[in-house]
């Protein structure tokens, strides 16, 4: 819908949605903004090469935001080649942005990760340490077998009892630093994931990179969405601002039971006749004519939003009358774009 059309349905917002959509927008820059770091920080480990790199990614983040706003600019002018330039440069952009952020969310995922791994190997330590006595226990009473059938119980089969007792002792001890660990502690990520990898039959990693491409590309859109926002609410306000108190006519002014908008009130009683030939006078008239007379009759007042819902014009045919009526020397504009009639 064109800005000429929204006078008196829309208004600009107000401080709590702009507060809104600017902390939104914030939010979601910095965020793509450290993720782009991280991964462009990475790379070299010399100070100075981290500090080029550093603002590298902070151009390119500052960049893209910019080629997106100017996109909407350029389109709202009707400028498509300018439009299509921008919209090239801010997907190139994106696309180093998104980048970033698939380095930066892996990054903190693997980490999780790995911290979940580190205390999981302890438990399998453990665990094997438990599994290997309980093999030679079963080594053990195999040899105890044999000392039996050899009728040697008292020499071997007691010494034999005497270590397994021993490595009992040992296995419990083992089971029971195992069982007071921590218990591995699984986070969101980690169990969204797993949820991901079981629901697709996927392993872990595809889930895992398919999971960090979505967020990406939801950061990137999320904050191209509220740039967009604000640059059209910009140019909004603009348009609102030089033209609301030229074509939107008053309409909190409380009036009487009974009045007709846009008609003159009725101080004396007229007869049919006069009537008729009011209407056969007006009809002789001109657009042009009858806007003037409506005018200076103060039916209406002189801009383009009352001569629109008075005579129901559309917008354009009212412009191209105040044009028409400004060459003639029948209208003229101040400074402030009033229109007036030319006495």
């Amino acid at each position: 819908m064109h800005y000429k059309t929204m006078l008196g349905y829309r208004y600009p917002k107000g401080p709590f949605a702009m507060i809104s959509v600017y902390s939104f927008t914030g939010a979601a820059v910095v965020t793509s903004t450290v993720f782009s770091l991280l991964l462009f920080l990475s790379i070299d480990d010399s100070p100075m090469m981290k500090a080029l790199f550093g603002t590298l990614a902070i151009i390119f983040e500052a960049g893209k935001f910019y080629a997106w706003y100017e996109f909407g600019e350029r389109r709202a002018h009707r400028n498509y080649m300018g439009s299509f330039t921008a919209l090239v440069f801010y997907l190139v952009l994106a696309a180093i942005s998104i980048g970033g952020s698939i380095g930066g969310i892996n990054s903190a995922t693997n980490k999780a990760q790995s911290v979940i791994a580190i205390e999981q190997a302890k438990v399998d330590a453990y665990n094997r340490q438990i599994d290997a006595i309980e093999k030679q226990i079963d080594l053990n009473n195999l040899a105890a077998e044999k000392y039996i059938q050899m009728e040697r119980i008292a020499t071997g089969v007691s010494r034999i009892q005497a270590q397994n007792n021993t490595l009992r002792e040992e296995q419990i001890l083992l089971a029971e630093e195992r069982d007071s660990l921590p218990p591995v502690a699984q986070g969101s990520a980690i169990g969204l994931i797993d949820s991901l990898a079981n629901a697709f039959q996927v392993s872990q990693q595809t889930a895992q990179f398919g999971l960090v491409v979505f967020l990406s590309i939801l950061l990137d859109l999320f904050a191209a969405f509220f740039v967009g926002v604000i640059g059209e609410e910009t140019r909004f306000r603009r348009f609102y601002q030089h033209h609301a108190e030229i074509d939107i006519t008053p309409e909190t002014i409380s009036k009487p039971l009974g009045y007709l908008e846009h008609k003159p009130a009725i101080d004396s009683v007229v007869n049919a006749d006069s009537d008729n030939d009011k209407q056969q006078d007006d009809a002789d008239l001109t657009l042009a004519q009858r806007v003037e007379l409506a005018v200076k009759n103060g039916v209406i007042t002189c801009s383009k939003k009352a001569v629109c819902r008075h005579f129901l014009l559309p917008t354009d045919d009212v412009d191209t009358l105040f044009e028409d009526m400004m060459n003639d020397g029948v209208l003229a504009k101040k400074a402030n774009h009033h229109y007036y009639l030319v006495a």
